[in-house]
Order: C-alpha cells, then sequence, then structure tokens
C-alpha cells in the first residue's frame, strides 16, 4: 500500500513537470524564445484548413469616462478569410482575405504568404477590383519598390499580424506582471539589424498569458524608442483545445484612430483546394464565388 502511495506521488511529481508552461533557462528563468514558439504554434493552429468571417471596424478615438470610444461612426467592412499552413513543419501560412461590405469594395482583396525562414522575405498581393489589377505591396519599410499597406485601410498592417522569423529577434524576459487580470509574461523584442531595415518598429514588447499562450497586449516603439501603436486583445475563447482571441484592436497612439478586427465565425478543417490561395482568386470572380460557396457549405 505504502508502495502505491509512493508511485502515485512520483506520478504526480512528473505530470507537474510535464504540465510546466515553457522551457526554463538555467536558474529558473523563463525561456522568451521557448514562449514565443508556443505562442506561434498556437496562432498558426488557427489558420490551419481555416475559413473565418470578421468584421473590421475602424475610426478616430477618444476618451471618455475613463474609457475608449470611437469619436465618430465607424467605418465597417465584413470579410471573409481562408488560410492554411505550409512549407517545411507546416511553419509557413497562406492566407487570402476578400472584402463582402460594403458593397462599393466588394471584390477587394488580398492575398498572403508568410515564410518562418529567417532571411525570406514575406509576400503580400492586393486586388483593387475598382481597378482590376494586382499589386504587391511589402509587410514594412523594406528596401524593394513596394509600398508598406495597411489591412484594407486600417491600423493594422501585414507585419503586425505576422509570426515566426524569431531568429530576427534579441528576445528579452522583462518580468512578471498581470494584464487584464490575467498574470502575463512580459516579453520584449529587438529586430537585428537586417530585420531592422525592413520594420519600422524599433521594438515590441508583447504581454503573454502563462496559462493560455495569448498575447494580451502588444506596445509598438519606434526607432527613438516611443511607443507609436497598441494592440490589445479581448474575447479570449477555447475553440478545439486551442484559446484564441476573437477580438482584437490596433491602437495607432500618434493618430488616435483605431481599428478592431472581431471574429464572428472560426472554422477549421476545412477543405481548401490548393489553387485556392493563388492570385487568381483576386483576379477571377467566378472562380472565387464558387469556390467561397464551396467553403461555406462544409461549414453550415
Amino acid at each position: 500500500m505504502r508502495n502505491r502511495f509512493a508511485n502515485r506521488l512520483i506520478l504526480a511529481a512528473v505530470c507537474a513537470v510535464l504540465a510546466q508552461p515553457a522551457a526554463a533557462e538555467e536558474g529558473g528563468a523563463p525561456d522568451g524564445r521557448a514562449i514565443l514558439e508556443k505562442l506561434s504554434d498556437y496562432q498558426r493552429s488557427i489558420t490551419d484548413s481555416a475559413f473565418v468571417k470578421s468584421r473590421l471596424s475602424s475610426c478616430q478615438y477618444g476618451i471618455k469616462d475613463n474609457k475608449i470610444t470611437c469619436a465618430e461612426t465607424p467605418r465597417e467592412k465584413l470579410l471573409e478569410a481562408v488560410g492554411i499552413n505550409d512549407g517545411k513543419n507546416k511553419k509557413d501560412t497562406k492566407a487570402v482575405t476578400i472584402v463582402l461590405e460594403p458593397a462599393s469594395e466588394k471584390g477587394v482583396g488580398m492575398l498572403n504568404y508568410s515564410y518562418d525562414e529567417t532571411g525570406k522575405d514575406n509576400e503580400t498581393w492586393l486586388y483593387l477590383s475598382a481597378l482590376g489589377k494586382v499589386k504587391r505591396i511589402a509587410s514594412g519599410n523594406s528596401d524593394d519598390d513596394s509600398e508598406p499597406a495597411s489591412l484594407f485601410g486600417s491600423e493594422f498592417t501585414t507585419e503586425d499580424t505576422e509570426t515566426g522569423k524569431l531568429d530576427d529577434y534579441t528576445i528579452n524576459v522583462l518580468g512578471d506582471t498581470v494584464e487584464a487580470g490575467r498574470p502575463v509574461w512580459k516579453i520584449e523584442t529587438i529586430p537585428n539589424a537586417e530585420r531592422a531595415r525592413k520594420t519600422r518598429y524599433g521594438r515590441r514588447v508583447m504581454y503573454v498569458d502563462k496559462e493560455r499562450y495569448v498575447s494580451l497586449r502588444v506596445e509598438l516603439y519606434d526607432k527613438q524608442n516611443k511607443e507609436i501603436k497598441r494592440l490589445l486583445t479581448s474575447k479570449v475563447e477555447e475553440i478545439k483545445g486551442v484559446w484564441t482571441a476573437r477580438s482584437q484592436t490596433m491602437m495607432n497612439l500618434v493618430t488616435n484612430r483605431l481599428s478592431n478586427m472581431a471574429r464572428s465565425e472560426i472554422n477549421s478543417s476545412v477543405k481548401i483546394p490548393d489553387d485556392f490561395l493563388t492570385q487568381r482568386t483576386l483576379t477571377d470572380v467566378a472562380f472565387r464565388e464558387t469556390t467561397l460557396e464551396q467553403l461555406r457549405a462544409q461549414t453550415n
């Protein structure tokens, strides 16, 4: 009986070790790289074979009764996004996003290929239905001739939402704190010299939920160490074992504008044709609409 009780204690101790949220450096300090790798893996798991419907709203904001509020009627867009994980170890992502509303912007689309590999630039193409042409854009202030652009005129950019490329950064755990009532790690990432030439940010500070591995807050600083943007996460829910933010708000602290991305539907394990995540989807209306109808049918 005593041996059986001892075995239970040993099993409990082993389970406790396996349940530790992140690898630790010598001396017990949390490993910032391991934390962000797990965060990236969780984010990618949501984008794999996914069909997502979102509402993107933007406005000038102000502070009223100590609360952030829109100072004007928000401009809203209804979006549908389709994405898969690709490449080595499924750490790359391919995604296409199409505007459904307003009617004046219906058919505007964005195709994005995000690569985990250091030194391999992400690729983004924007299709403006009114002009009928595809234009390549950049995720940051890169050296090529492409123009940096926001996501459909919002305060989000492709750089703000990308994952991976952790080798491009020095990662420091600044300590523990509390954000939105949750215990978090406060983690700083500073771009290396090569990455610094391609980004507008001098550093980021992320507040990562210790239990759910969701970034609840991100502070984005310019190269003069002034905070210029802030990303706030809310409505965190567990979907198929992964904690997911249904609402993200990007605040531009320079222009006093904000954008909110609210995901009303998140569907995973959707069968997506290989040729859908190509530029053809942006330009071929019949092909795009037929395929989207097939994807919607899978989620009903």
